[in-house]
């Protein structure tokens, strides 16, 4: 059991839901985000999604797509963000998972990522535009290395493609809230919670649902019929918009505490 299912096994014990937010590596800085990761696992996230900055992400709104621009100015690679990851490991066990495309990962090299992904104590990988079909060499060799393959899932996808989803993951399943990008929403989604019911005809797993959740209102919607709320874009342009804060991470830590609805 890795540290995802460990997470998820230990709020299911205590009847409680999960908190999984997002952010860039990079954004403003490698070190400042080491800072932030660590703030946001004391503000008690289940799970941390720690985005590969990428030239064209194309299934993130202006927001994230900001955050991806000024990490690639500082021209590093994955393996700053494993050296990243294995530093936060000496101060933290809350599971980590690698938020890429898959163009990077490519690149980097599939089995190395895993190995090298492996040792630094990152626990899963979800590539927003790998299918389900395509995946089985990658879900090797992460499945060697005891690393989760999360996928996608939208309102759109068919009933046959939720069964391959279900029968290729691991670790969680991330369902999207609506059709499009990333980004801030007035309210849940209706079309969430019928992706999670019919998502759960197929799976055991926990679900998790992301896609414009940034209020504590709205993960206390997503908790009624989810396993998890995913915040990103707000968690995201609050780092943006306090950038050159030197209590940045600290702001960013309340922030993220502040989204969590009562227990």
């Amino acid at each position: 059991m890795n540290r995802i299912e460990s997470a998820f096994a230990r709020l299911k014990a205590e009847n409680r839901k999960g908190f999984i937010p997002f952010v860039t590596a990079g954004d403003p800085s490698l070190d400042v985000t080491r800072e932030i990761v660590l703030e946001l696992a004391n503000a008690g996230a289940t799970v941390i999604e720690l985005g590969i900055p990428f030239s064209d992400p194309m299934a993130d709104g202006p927001v994230i797509q900001r955050a991806s621009e000024r990490a690639l100015r500082l021209d590093f690679g994955i393996h700053e963000v494993l050296q990243l990851v294995a530093d936060v490991r000496r101060a933290t066990e809350v599971p980590i998972v690698l938020f890429s495309y898959y163009n990077p990962i490519l690149q980097f090299g599939l089995e190395k990522l895993c190995a090298e992904g492996s040792r630094a104590g990152v626990d899963g990988v979800l590539i927003t535009d790998l299918s389900p079909e395509e995946s089985g060499e990658f879900a090797a060799h992460l499945s060697a290395h005891d690393l989760s393959l999360i996928f996608l899932v939208a309102p759109t996808t068919t009933d046959l493609r939720l069964e391959l989803v279900a029968r290729r993951a691991s670790g969680f399943i991330y369902a999207v809230s609506r059709a499009g990008v990333t980004g801030q929403q007035q309210e849940v989604s209706r079309a969430a919670e019928k992706l999670v019911a019919r998502m759960r005809q197929f799976t055991k797993l926990p679900i998790a649902v992301g896609f414009g959740i940034s209020s504590a209102a709205q993960v206390a919607e997503v908790w009624r019929f989810a396993d998890a709320a995913v915040v990103g874009s707000a968690i995201v342009s609050e780092i943006e918009h306090r950038a050159k804060d030197a209590q940045l991470a600290g702001h960013v830590g309340a922030f993220a505490a502040s989204l969590l609805p009562p227990r």
